[in-house]
């Protein structure tokens, strides 16, 4: 009989492994070449780094009191999550996806962290999964009341699993390709994310950079970068500045604009980190006329809403302004730029957090992927693809394209952009691998969890980088990997830096509109592929 986890393989993407022999030493230390520090020699006595080697959290030992408190409060947590009352976002995948794995280990071959990593147990996506199921079952079920009720209840073994629980939670990117793969359909990304939601509810315990200066700061501020609405202006007006300079035409971005069919949010980071990006956009609408416009407003300009990585409350802080703002300008839409996350927030999570009753129901969510697909499909803006004659490949975004289906319009974008050039990674579409830098991976900096990020979850991702350019690696041509989510972009900027693919190999990175504006034929090119920002 065929065991259950060949059924889930049946596909014409095929999981590939990584050689173990080609692994990189998953050593403790960041080296400074790759990064701006070394861990110092007494981390192992000051933190307990004893799970893997690694840490995202500065643990401080609690008391036989505080740990009693600790477990009273997941237990409560736990309470929630199975409650659909309080957790009418996600309960029912939860609650299934709990109950019912056959433990097939189908997951942990879809798992590119688990893969990645030299098949290490500990990053098997149903490992954490069953760790919460024996807490379940001894606090939850007849049978584990009753024998807790005979042999007492061990704190410190409660405790301990809780604390493992808390680490194991932020050794998945969500990405979610293990339900993908599962026969059953058991989401153990899904439960990690919960996982989050219930340890930065219940017990205040998040990364310091998806919260504090995270979804905190964005409220505050205005934008996770720290970006208030007057810096905001003063960059727009250096874009602006930058795309004369660049290609003599005057373009002026419209800010504010009342009634406007569009309003386009970008992730924050973009205005500081790809200023270029934004041209692209700006380039690229004027010349195909399209009625938009930013935002101003203290949240309005940053799209970024991290507490789609770990709080239902901090999302919805974040994301009801975001709406709110699109109302008082009187948009018809909201378009959300290459940014991953907020695609997933604003189109689909949102239907499960607004009232129908809510004005802002009028407002429409949509991705920029299939407006700019209809853009270069008209031909309202002349573009010339053999300016893309390079080699290129794209990209698949988890939440643009496995958790919501985006797939056609990026792909027809890039054919029609590009003399033939394009290749698929393999696997592709639904089936790819994530950038090793989702769910706050790509910003989380506390201790030395960029060593675990850079040397176990990038390592797939830059395998299939290299696979799909085997061709040309050694030809002194650049290529170009092109990725429509900014926490992709910066994944595949530390995979450049940090695997030298750009020094050794010429390959590069881009976004989407990027690509299309360096085609547009009555301005120089756009993209310098001979440069790469350190």
């Amino acid at each position: 009989m065929e065991k259950l986890k060949d059924f889930a393989k049946e596909t014409n993407q095929p999981i590939f492994e990584i050689n173990n022999d080609e692994l990189i030493s998953l050593s403790p230390y960041l080296d400074e070449e790759n990064d701006s520090y070394k861990a110092p020699d007494d981390w192992f006595d000051k933190y307990d780094l004893s799970l893997d080697g690694f840490s995202g959290f500065p643990f401080i030992n609690p008391s036989e009191e505080e740990k009693e408190e600790i477990i009273k409060k997941f237990l409560n947590g736990i309470q929630k999550l199975l409650n659909p009352e309080s957790n009418w976002t996600f309960y029912k995948p939860f609650f299934l996806s709990l109950k019912h794995c056959v433990k097939c280990n189908t997951c942990a071959e879809a798992c590119h962290i688990y893969v990645g990593s030299g098949k290490k147990e500990i990053y098997r996506p149903n490992f954490r999964s069953e760790v919460l199921r024996r807490i379940y079952k001894r606090y939850f079920t007849i049978s584990g009341k009753v024998l807790k009720s005979f042999v007492g209840a061990d704190i410190e073994v409660t405790y301990s699993l809780i604390r493992r629980l808390l680490e194991l939670a932020y050794r998945c990117t969500l990405c979610r390709r293990c339900a993908l793969y599962c026969p059953v359909g058991i989401d153990n990304g899904l439960i990690a994310r919960e996982l989050r939601k219930l340890f930065s509810q219940e017990l205040g315990m998040a990364p310091v950079e998806v919260y504090k200066k995270g979804t905190r700061l964005h409220l505050q501020t205005g934008s996770t970068t720290g970006m208030k609405p007057h810096t905001f202006i003063d960059v727009i007006k250096f874009i602006e500045e930058d795309i004369h300079e660049k290609t003599g035409k005057k373009i002026t971005i419209p800010v504010d604009k009342k009634g406007a069919d569009i309003m386009l949010l970008h992730n924050g980071g973009e205005y500081l980190s790809w200023p270029d990006h934004i041209a692209a956009f700006a380039i690229l609408f004027d010349a195909a006329g399209i009625n938009y416009t930013l935002s101003s407003e203290t949240l309005g300009y940053d799209g970024v809403n991290y507490g789609a990585w770990y709080d239902d409350v901090e999302l919805a802080r974040v994301g009801l302004r975001h709406l709110q703002i699109a109302h008082e300008l009187g948009v018809k839409k909201l378009v959300i730029g290459e940014c991953g996350h907020s695609h997933k927030v604003y189109s689909v999570i949102f239907d499960r957090i607004l009232p129908a009753s809510s004005p802002l129901w009028n407002i429409q969510r949509e991705s920029c992927l299939p407006l700019m697909w209809e853009i270069v499909r008209s031909g309202v803006v002349k573009l010339d693809p053999m300016r893309n004659n390079f080699p290129i490949t794209f990209h698949d975004s988890c939440n643009i394209v496995r958790l919501m289906g985006i797939v056609s319009p990026q792909r027809k974008i890039i054919k029609a952009i590009s003399p033939g050039t394009f290749r698929e990674m393999k696997p592709n579409g639904t089936y790819n691998y994530c950038c090793g830098g989702g769910s706050g991976f790509a910003i989380i900096r506390s201790l030395n969890f960029p060593v675990f990020r850079n040397k176990v979850s990038l390592r797939l991702k830059t395998k299939q980088i290299l696979d799909t350019f085997s061709d040309v690696l050694n030809q002194d041509i650049p290529k170009v990997v092109v990725a429509t989510c900014s926490n992709c972009k910066g994944s595949l900027r530390d995979i450049m830096k940090i695997y030298e693919l750009f020094h050794k190999y010429k390959i590069n990175y881009s976004g989407l509109a990027d690509l299309i504006v360096n085609a547009i034929t009555d301005i120089p090119p756009f993209l310098n592929l001979e440069e790469m920002e350190e």
